[in-house]
């Protein structure tokens, strides 16, 4: 698609915890007819991407994300070829949009993904970690059941523990399917559940879901922990600032200061913006950016970054840099960028999964056939 045609479009993306999750969201957007340049960051949890919406609407965007199970809200637009960057911020309940497709996304029974409604909350407290509590619970009773009453009964209740465990994992391969993303880790995972329990080995089938659950708390608490850490470093930048016009200040949103403007920043106060200092020496803490543990004294002419702490004298400082391009944004914007850039190692295992999962599972069908 030319990039002329279509506008940049933005989405705030609830519910990925790993890289699977990425490729999903990525895969099943960039099938759909006038998307491109498709951006998807974990740790932002942003989704970006050109749209010709003659072809697709953003409706179909957000309809086909809320499809995969997660939860999609927009974030703003801009213009096809102008790159932005806008600051990540923890997701409010009321900036999640739901549609036709609610029953997919959050909230959804047996939902699984990384849930906004969970953040803040100890591990068995989210939906996650209910699930392997659950099915842990259902094993251990099954086989206690097995060892002092009967076989047969331990049986039908490691059956019961494995179809709880795998039927959240089934409803996502089965949502990722009809993206046309057959071979995914769920889809496999729910092979490979059926399989065993086909072949009777439900107490192997019950494990492997519940190991399968633990691995995705596992991996959803550290991918909520990095998220913390992303979230802290945004709110490092104040929401207001000190905007100096005509010999008065006003209090102004910090993210619409513009270059050459003078704002003032009071002792106490963060510094709402990346420039230069015009008036006044006093000492700066600049530890939440830089990791400097001593305060450093500063006058005018030299520069101070978007969140240090002013801890004595008030300062007149002129903006140097627009919020989407202080110091915090672009440590943040490297995040993304790491994320983006894969190793050849990598990448070559994405290529050559393409052709060995769909391989391996028709040489295990053809087992079971002949």
């Amino acid at each position: 698609m030319d990039g002329d045609t279509g506008v940049r479009r933005e989405w705030a993306v609830s519910g990925m915890d790993c890289g699977s999750c990425v490729a999903k969201v990525k895969g099943a957007v960039e099938r759909l007819p006038g998307a491109s340049d498709v951006q998807v960051a974990l740790m932002t949890e942003k989704l970006r991407l050109t749209l010709d919406e003659s072809r697709t609407r953003q409706e179909d965007v957000e309809a086909t994300v809320r499809a995969l199970g997660y939860g999609i809200a927009l974030a703003g637009t801009a213009p096809a070829l102008k790159k932005t960057f806008v600051l990540p911020e923890a997701p409010a309940e009321e900036n999640v949009l739901h549609g036709p497709t609610q029953d997919a996304g959050h909230g959804a029974p047996g939902h699984v993904h990384d849930d906004p409604a969970d953040r803040g909350k100890r591990w068995y407290e989210t939906g996650k970690g209910r699930l392997v509590l659950i099915t842990g619970g259902l094993l251990a009773a099954a086989w206690i059941i097995e060892f002092f009453l009967s076989a047969q009964i331990g049986s039908w209740a490691f059956v019961l523990a494995c179809l709880i465990g795998v039927a959240p994992v089934a409803r996502r391969a089965w949502a990722a399917l009809r993206m046309d993303q057959p071979f995914t880790i769920e889809a496999l995972m729910t092979i490979a559940a059926i399989g065993a329990l086909a072949i009777g080995a439900a107490q192997e089938a019950a494990l492997v879901g519940f190991l399968f659950a633990v691995g995705e708390v596992l991996e959803g608490v550290a991918a909520g922990k990095a998220r913390d850490g992303i979230r802290a470093l945004a709110a490092l930048v104040p929401k207001t600032a000190l905007l100096e016009i005509g010999g008065q200040t006003r209090e102004v949103p910090a993210d619409v200061l513009e270059p050459g403007q003078v704002v003032l920043v009071r002792p106490g106060d963060r510094v709402p913006a990346d420039g230069e200092i015009v008036e006044g020496v006093s000492g700066l803490d600049e530890s939440p950016v830089t990791g400097e543990s001593v305060p450093k004294s500063k006058g005018p002419g030299e520069p101070v970054f978007a969140g240090s702490i002013n801890a004595e004298a008030t300062l007149r400082v002129r903006v140097t840099k627009a919020a989407s391009d202080n110091t915090i944004a672009r440590i943040i914007r490297l995040v993304e960028e790491a994320e983006e850039a894969r190793a050849p190692t990598e990448r070559f295992i994405d290529r050559f999964s393409r052709w060995y999962m769909p391989a391996i599972v028709a040489l295990a069908a053809l087992v079971v056939l002949v």
